[in-house]
């Protein structure tokens, strides 16, 4: 799906979000969710990713293998329009498909509600820093 509202979901052992140099956000052994949103993305699809990014069985089990949800793990949520980055006429990426700030931010704030995630500033340029934990990276579109 080109335009669908995407997250780049990592498990970490830590992640914090800074902007101009004041921590705003951090959290422990969770999710760093990165999310995008396109242009014709709605309220009902970003709802439909958070559930997703609640089902998703990355965490170990007793035996060490991936197969146990979020539960009560934090999750930590940076928007990132960089998702919908098309290169492929050329070295400068093209945001087109990306959804204007008016349109995403209540998107954002929706879905970061729905998981009750902590929560970088919307549209600021913010340092995110983390502890992969695993590593353990998902591409996943609503």
């Amino acid at each position: 799906m080109l335009n669908a509202v995407r997250a780049l979901v990592q498990r970490v052992s830590r992640a914090s979000v800074a902007v101009e140099g004041s921590q705003v956000a951090t959290i422990g052994p969770g999710l760093l969710v990165l999310l995008g949103i396109a242009r014709d993305d709605d309220a009902e699809r970003g709802q439909r990713l958070a559930e997703r990014v609640r089902a998703l069985r990355v965490f170990p089990d007793a035996e060490g293998r991936m197969n146990e949800p979020l539960g009560e793990r934090d999750v930590l949520c940076v928007s990132q329009f960089t998702l919908y980055a098309d290169t492929r006429r050329g070295n400068r990426p093209s945001y087109a498909a990306a959804a204007d700030a008016e349109h995403a931010e209540p998107l954002y704030e929706g879905f970061c509600r729905h998981l009750d995630a902590s929560r970088g500033v919307f549209g600021a340029a913010m340092a995110v820093e983390l502890v992969n934990d695993g590593p353990v990276t998902v591409l996943l579109e609503a």
